[in-house]
């Protein structure tokens, strides 16, 4: 009984806390969107490594940037335009 009193006394000083920390809230249009063309980006990048074509790496490069640049995912965004950039030199090379 007095564990459950203890912990009833934890919760209610730390529950204001995480609410605060912790958003619930749903995705928006643009938002929903970009998650549907980063996971075509990603099944293009997964192509791209059964066939090592580059026009697929390009491509899931491009909607993946698409989606990390919509969540304001900075670093990823730097690691996506990496990849394309590297992709697209390889791609004109073998023209």
């Amino acid at each position: 009984m007095v564990k459950f009193k203890l912990m009833k006394k934890i919760k209610a000083r730390w529950m204001p806390l995480l609410r605060v920390m912790v958003r619930d809230r749903r995705l928006n249009p643009i938002e929903r969107l970009g998650t549907r063309v980063g996971y075509m980006g990603v099944g293009f990048l997964i192509a791209g490594q059964w066939t090592v074509e580059p026009i697929l790496f390009i491509m899931g490069f491009i909607c993946v940037l698409i989606q990390v640049s919509i969540r304001r995912q900075w670093n990823l965004v730097v690691l996506q335009l990496n990849g394309l950039i590297a992709w697209t030199i390889h791609f004109i090379n073998s023209l």
